[in-house]
């Protein structure tokens, strides 16, 4: 990490609610030097974006800002939270505490590279600042136990992870102070990203009823699988449709707070905080809370409102997810500046009380029949822990199965013997039992669990988010169940409950291969059973 200072920059930017740190850089890495026109410019080498993008993407995958610390924190005290949002609430501080200590950062899902730039007109390089900008991302996901999530095609049909996480997306244009380049840097997981929805409107939609009732409809449909609770970002208007969505990215990033709350005949973009405050109230009442029922489904609402062509109103809803893994940056005459977070999150989380009667330990090492007659004993909604192996495997290594069936051959034992957890791991720091390892979403594998149920496997699955009602089904016909792992806490899943990782299968899949873990009180709740119960169907029944 680069040193800390407190300089404050002469530019027009709000200040981060954490203020800034400069980055030591030699002293010609920013200059002030003369333009073509004899005015003086901000002259910027390449070395400034590679160290500012290294040290952003390495600050937001293990610290977070103490606003979102501290609305965390105030769930604990809420009389009106629910046990789940208690509990949730808790281990995201106690996940932030572990992942402070730089090892194992806060999500497995390390995420997509996204850098939005916004370049002044005097802030000179001559060079593609894209270039350093990737090396940067490229250093830190080498250096900092991240994951390397980023496939690239090699045909239509196959794949291969590009072993260092680029592409990155970087989107770099014209910014309004003439010698600053501002930055927001975001690591985007895929459970975050999937969760992005456009909707091409009307002005009929610009109403107060109708506004309320497609919001009550859709906010709902986000689901839980992108780990809440969230910041919800509603965007409505937009020149076009790709207007809408880079302001919804924006937005869910807390990038746009500083927008003004009317609007003009210009066209300026506005927050309607009225709106915030009533997308937030029906996000609570979707019953969905932070994950497993209760009142947190968000913790915050950002509405903002934009121009639009009279034939069209694009309507855009995202979310940033517990994790909230975005940070500003900023090059100015003065140097390279980054948005400080908190170090130590420590200091939000209160003493802990006494929990009452432990959930009941479900023990892994029995036959699956064993387990699966154990897990038919509970009720759906309710908190167990687990202990003993389980079986790790995701998207690719499910398609890989199911070629596998396809071609007349069986499933392998393990996949029969024990229950499947749906992740992909970071990478484990040297010393570790394993890297950060939370649940993958668990939707993306539901067209796999009726073929291979019928085949006696995936009869008890562990990950995050809602199931289809095909899944519901063959848990009903072939006596299979679901368990909830809570999506966010992926460093303290690994620091206080994953005893052991070894790779089992399909090794050239990296972080998509099959191991075997040995997992000691993990947490986990029953959210489908062998009976047809199913605790997203009944939320969505008591809303209907």
């Amino acid at each position: 990490m680069g040193a800390m200072q407190t300089t404050r920059p002469s530019v027009s930017v709000p200040p981060p609610e954490g203020g800034w740190r400069r980055l030591d850089l030699p002293p010609d890495a920013v200059r002030t030097a003369s333009g073509p026109d004899g005015a003086p410019v901000t002259a910027v080498s390449p070395e400034a974006f590679e160290l500012l993008a290294r040290e952003a993407f390495r600050d937001v995958s293990f610290f977070l800002r103490q606003g979102h610390l501290r609305r965390l924190a105030a769930i604990l005290d809420d009389p009106e939270a629910g046990p789940n949002d208690r509990f949730m609430a808790r281990i995201f501080l106690e996940n932030a505490a572990v992942s402070a200590a730089g090892e194992l950062p806060l999500c497995q899902d390390t995420g997509t590279a996204v850098i939005i730039g916004e370049r002044g007109a005097r802030v000179w390089t001559g060079f593609d600042e894209r270039e350093p900008l990737a090396r940067g991302v490229r250093a830190c996901f080498a250096e900092c136990n991240l994951r390397h999530s980023q496939v690239a095609p090699l045909s239509m049909f196959e794949e291969r992870n590009t072993g260092s996480n680029l592409p990155a997306q970087i989107d770099l244009g014209p910014g309004d102070d003439p010698r600053a380049y501002r930055f927001t840097f975001i690591a985007k997981g895929g459970g975050s990203a999937n969760k992005t929805f456009l909707f091409q409107k009307t002005r009929s939609l610009l109403e107060p009823r109708r506004l309320e009732a497609f919001l009550r409809d859709e906010i709902p449909r986000i689901g839980t699988a992108a780990c809440p609770p969230y910041r919800l970002a509603v965007i409505i208007g937009g020149t076009s449709a790709e207007t809408n969505l880079k302001y919804v990215k924006l937005a869910s990033a807390g990038a746009l707070d500083h927008l003004p709350e009317t609007g003009d005949e210009t066209g300026r973009p506005f927050r309607d905080r009225a709106w915030e405050e009533r997308v937030l109230r029906i996000a609570r009442e979707t019953g969905l809370g932070a994950q497993f029922g209760g009142k947190y489904f968000c913790l915050e609402a950002r509405v903002i409102r934009l121009s639009r062509h009279a034939a069209s109103c694009p309507v855009g809803i995202g979310v940033s997810c517990v994790a909230d893994r975005n940070i500003r940056g900023l090059i100015t005459p003065e140097g390279v500046f980054l948005e400080r977070l908190e170090t130590e999150p420590a200091r939000f989380l209160p003493p802990e009380t006494a929990d009452g009667t432990p959930p009941p330990l479900i023990d892994l090492s029995r036959p699956m029949e064993e387990i699966r007659s154990e897990l038919s004993r509970y009720p759906v909604r309710t908190r167990l822990r687990l202990s003993g192996p389980l079986i790790v495997a995701r998207d690719a290594a499910h398609a890989r199965l199911l070629r596998r069936i396809e071609e007349g051959l069986p499933l392998p034992d393990y996949f029969k013997d024990h229950p499947v957890y749906y992740a992909g791991p970071a990478r484990t720091p040297p010393g570790k039992p394993s890297g950060s390892f939370g649940p993958t979403t668990a939707q993306r594998m539901d067209p796999y669990v009726e073929p291979f149920m019928a085949r006696g496997g995936s009869l008890v699955m562990l990950a995050k988010g809602n199931r289809s009602p095909a899944v519901t089904e063959a848990c009903r016909k072939y006596g299979g169940f679901y368990l909830g792992v809570p999506g966010g806490p992926a460093a303290l899943l690994a620091e206080r409950h994953i005893r052991s990782i070894e790779t089992l299968d399909f090794e050239d899949l990296g972080m998509e291969a099959v191991r075997r873990i040995v997992v000691e009180d993990f947490p986990a709740f029953l959210l489908i059973d062998d009976k047809g119960n199913d605790f997203f169907a009944e939320i969505a029944g008591k809303r209907s």
